[in-house]
């Protein structure tokens, strides 16, 4: 079998044409119109960016991806499932709230925003999937999993827990909802704060196996013979009384991602197209409320079917890229892995157990577009 190609368009165009207009072509290179059938519901999904934030892909690029899905006749929506952490994306309305703010709005894009797990980050369904090492099932926002086809808008970045941030950490970590994102993060074992606990019952009512109640003190009581961990308590509780755990190994976080990956394109066959930016790539993730300096200049934008080949791609081309005096990759040659370098964790294994889960190949002909 032939390798996957990764279609490349550099950021110097000697042609003089708009780098919109070449993402667009892009899609088109890599099989958009395969992928999106008349009438198909089309989930486009990106990073809104926090507040503060400037290294998310910009809306304007948004708007040509929504156009060339209607042009094969599918109906787009912008998607992103709510964030772990209590910051501008934790909930549906903080979440469009944040999306406004930073330019994304059915007057900027030409289509509806949908959070993908819904209002407070439980609206997810269950998708069992096959030779993980960590989940029989993973938990997705329902609007991605319902709908026909997706386009996945990535920004390339590094990660402080996972080394690196390309298209499978886009969906597996964005697309899995609150709960999910908890499981990935941590084995979780829920720990309730007194303090903050105000005996709402929320944690009660929303436990999968009732194994939370409220004790004679008013505090919540979990019975760790019955939790396994799913974390549904901690999106639940709207006092942060059952806190967040962020207790795992590089290695573990970015397999469970994967697996969740699994779970998001299950069913999606032949309809996912990928689309990631290797412009503005920050040593960080694009969830701060800031964007440190670029560790390397503009590179391109790539396009392909195989969300491994895309992230092998981009991590390439930023390894051959010089770090850009000023920033965290200041000093650093052509040829140096300088995410691995920046946040001490290698961030390709996720790629290398997205290959052993059968998502894609490491391997792939870059194919490049003037």
């Amino acid at each position: 079998m032939s390798a996957p190609k990764v279609h490349f368009a550099p950021v110097r165009s000697p042609k003089k044409i708009s780098m919109v207009a070449r993402a667009g072509q892009l899609l088109e290179r890599a099989g958009l119109r395969d992928a999106v059938a008349e009438g198909d519901l089309v989930a486009v999904k990106l990073h809104f960016g926090e507040q503060g934030n400037t290294g998310f892909v910009h809306p304007v690029f948004l708007r040509e991806v929504v156009a060339r899905v209607k042009s094969h006749g599918g109906k787009p929506f912008l998607t992103d499932a709510n964030t772990l952490y209590r910051g501008q994306r934790a909930n549906a309305v903080d979440h469009l709230a944040c999306a406004v703010h930073n330019g994304f709005s059915f007057a900027t894009v030409d289509a509806p925003i949908v959070i993908a797990d819904g209002i407070d980050g439980r609206d997810a369904v269950d998708v069992p999937i096959e030779g993980g090492r960590h989940f029989q099932t993973v938990r997705i926002g329902a609007a991605a999993v319902h709908a026909d086809a997706m386009v996945v808008v990535t920004h390339v970045k590094g990660h402080e827990a996972t080394g690196f941030g390309g298209a499978l950490k886009n969906v597996g970590m964005g697309l899995g909802c609150r709960s999910a994102k908890q499981r990935m993060h941590s084995d979780f074992r829920p720990e309730v704060t007194t303090e903050k606990c105000t005996a709402c019952a929320r944690c009660v009512k929303w436990c999968p196996v009732a194994a939370i109640v409220i004790n004679p003190d008013r505090v919540a009581e979990v019975d760790f013979s019955v939790c396994y961990g799913c974390g549904e308590c901690v999106a639940s509780c709207p006092y942060g009384a059952i806190a967040t755990q962020w207790k795992t190994t590089p290695e573990a976080i970015q397999e469970k991602i994967v697996e969740h990956v699994a779970g998001a394109v299950a069913g999606k066959e032949g309809k996912v197209v990928y689309l990631s930016f290797v412009t503005a790539v920050s040593p960080d993730c694009d969830c701060w409320s800031f964007s440190d300096a670029p560790i390397v200049g503009d590179i391109g934008v790539l396009a392909s079917t195989d969300p491994v080949a895309i992230d092998q791609a981009a991590y390439d081309l930023v390894t051959a890229a010089a770090g850009l005096p000023g920033s965290l990759g200041e000093g650093m040659a052509a040829g140096s892995d300088k995410f691995t370098v920046i946040t001490g964790v290698d961030g390709t294994s996720a790629m290398a157990y997205a290959e052993v889960m059968g998502l894609g190949t490491r391997a792939y002909e870059l194919v490049r577009m003037e």
